[in-house]
């Protein structure tokens, strides 16, 4: 499960000064120094009472520009600060299910029982409320190769709740939760790792009936343009011709062969999948056998 961070005590902090420590230098969560720096910072800020509600007053006066600058996220984030130096703080916010919000959009909108790992690390705590609660599995990432129904070898750890205070790391390909609602309406504070790299991990969604990888949701604009390029031009076959054959991401490689597919028919379609079955991946090997069966 996520791992319990215990920072020491130390005052009440502001976002500008967090945010100003925090850009001296770079965010790393895998180092010890860097998290137990990280982990301070982000408990002094928690213990700021007023901050947050001074924030969202601040933004919602001026018609929330900042906010549309800022977040790529749902409205389930508030962005906080976006460092150039790969790291962004935000607040969550989480409804409980009796909340308008919950009843509007449903709980997958918040991602409420909806499984999941996350392909980046981020530390996080309890800043409002009784927090969400989440049964946590564990992993190891290293023994998967990342095929769509493949088992995972999940291991339970426990129920346990974000309260107030309550600070966690969650770990990149690691740590497995689905979360459930909390009593009440609450809100986390995180600091989340960021880089041009994150889009090509994949992230898993699971499923904890069987153990195994029910999807993998990630997904960048190239791999979405390359769909709708094949149909267009013959230089956008060309495209996704060289990315099936030499692209490094296997993810992207598996998506070249389903948009080449995609614009042929019957001996044409399976002789593309068939390339496929050639790839280096496990992944990419498993997809192209996967479309071909529904061929």
């Amino acid at each position: 499960m996520p791992r319990l961070i215990d920072p020491p005590p130390g005052p009440a902090l502001d976002l500008a000064e967090v945010a100003a420590r925090l850009d001296e230098s770079r965010v790393d969560l895998a180092d010890e120094a860097s998290l137990a720096r990280a982990a301070a910072l982000l408990a002094g800020l928690a213990q700021n009472r007023d901050f947050l509600a001074d924030h969202i007053v601040a933004e919602l006066k001026a018609s929330f520009a900042n906010q549309l600058g800022l977040s790529r996220y749902s409205a389930q984030v508030f962005l906080l600060h976006r460092s150039p130096r790969g790291h962004f703080l935000r607040a969550n916010l989480w409804p409980a299910a009796t909340d308008a919000a919950y009843a509007a959009s449903g709980g997958a909108a918040f991602a409420y029982g909806l499984p999941h790992d996350h392909n980046f690390s981020f530390l996080t705590t309890g800043y409002w409320g009784p927090g969400y609660v989440s049964d946590y599995y564990d992993y190891d990432p290293e023994a998967i190769d990342g095929r769509l129904g493949e088992p995972l070898n999940l291991k339970f750890v426990e129920r346990s709740q974000l309260g107030e205070g309550k600070t966690m790391l969650y770990r990149a390909h690691r740590d497995i939760h689905s979360q459930c609602p909390p009593e009440r309406l609450s809100v986390s504070l995180n600091i989340m790792e960021e880089g041009e790299h994150l889009p090509w991990r994949d992230q898993y969604i699971v499923d904890l009936e069987h153990g195994t990888i029910a999807r993998r949701p990630t997904i960048t604009p190239a791999e979405m343009l390359l769909r709708c390029a094949v149909h267009l031009t013959e230089e956008g076959k060309d495209v996704a011709d060289h990315f099936a054959r030499a692209h490094p991401v296997p993810r992207v490689r598996a998506n070249a062969f389903a948009a080449l597919a995609a614009v042929e028919e019957g001996a044409g379609r399976a002789a593309v999948l068939e390339r496929g079955l050639r790839d280096a991946d496990a992944r990419v090997r498993a997809d192209c056998e996967r479309w071909l069966g529904i061929a």
